[in-house]
């Protein structure tokens, strides 16, 4: 029973995974095939508020697609030269995303430092119609994602980047209506400024979390020495735990290394499972290696001798 109910559990996560995949693929192409309409209707109307907004919708584009990417690459299995598979690609692209996008900040901020020393005619009919039909894209992008499922860290990140988009959307409505109303053009570039904001905001925590991943940080979740207490003052076998090390291969896997010393007549591979059990119901960790230790630590006594 236990057996058809983890098979039963595999096959219901697979299948969360599936429908995970092909949401997102599909918001993918609503927000990209609208980037290059929107880059169309920035230029034609002069508006940096809609270019800003197109920056912002490909910082969006490439996050989705990378999101979705890392879906379709956690299928390929480990080989004998990546033994951790492909998990790590998405991370290493992401944070090379997210220094990308900090230039294009400089662009958008460069430029509308420009246009408001020296305004620039913008043909506001256009820039609300294209901005009103980003909004439309956006929402329906938003609907789209949003039933998926949001306990997932890629998907839950989607739905920010596309929430980013909307409002966006919505800066670029507001400075068209402004423009239309009063013809005061500065408006523009202010509102594209913001827009830009929201950008460097969004690529400011992708570096951050990438980096963070990438330079094998402990995971966000966890506190090493939490970890030791919890594992003596849980399992009666456990007197001591060392030498705890604990990384990310991404975002959602984490993994532990550590060193048990255990009471004696204790076995080992029932210390080992007691202490696996312990970690992934309590912390959640999924790759966990334990060295156990009857005495004193080998690694001191390595050391020692050496």
């Amino acid at each position: 029973m236990v057996g058809l109910s983890r098979r039963h559990g595999r096959a219901h996560a697979g299948q969360e995974h599936g429908s995970n995949e092909r949401r997102i693929f599909w918001a993918l192409l609503l927000i990209a095939g609208f980037m290059f309409a929107e880059v169309a209707g920035g230029v034609i109307s002069g508006s940096l508020a809609l270019l800003a907004d197109a920056a912002h919708m490909l910082v969006d584009s490439v996050s989705l697609f990378f999101a979705w990417l890392a879906f379709r690459l956690s299928r390929r299995p480990a080989d004998k030269t990546r033994t951790y598979g492909y998990h790590r690609f998405p991370v290493l692209a992401a944070f090379a995303n997210g220094i990308s996008l900090v230039f294009i900040c400089i662009w958008i901020f460069s430029e509308a430092v420009g246009r408001l020393l020296h305004p620039t005619e913008v043909l506001a009919g256009p820039m609300l119609a294209v901005a009103a039909l980003g909004l439309v894209i956006n929402i329906a992008a938003f609907a789209v994602l949003y039933g998926a499922d949001r306990r997932n860290l890629n998907v839950r990140g989607a739905l920010l980047h596309v929430l980013a988009d909307m409002l966006g959307s919505l800066a670029a409505i507001g400075a068209a209506l402004i423009i239309m109303t009063t013809g005061w053009m500065p408006i523009d570039p202010i509102l594209s400024v913001l827009v830009g904001l929201l950008v460097l905001r969004s690529a400011w925590f992708l570096v951050k979390d990438a980096a963070h991943v990438l330079l094998e940080g402990v995971p966000q979740q966890l506190d090493v020495h939490d970890i030791g207490r919890d594992l003596v003052s849980q399992i009666p076998a456990v007197e001591d735990v060392h030498h705890v090390h604990a990384w990310s291969l991404t975002q959602e896997l984490s993994l532990l290394t550590l060193h048990a010393r255990v009471t004696e007549g204790t076995h080992p591979d029932s210390a080992v499972a007691a202490i696996q059990a312990r970690l992934v119901d309590r912390f959640d960790i999924n790759h966990i290696t334990v060295q156990i230790e009857l005495e004193g630590c080998s690694d001191e006594a390595v050391i020692a001798s050496g």
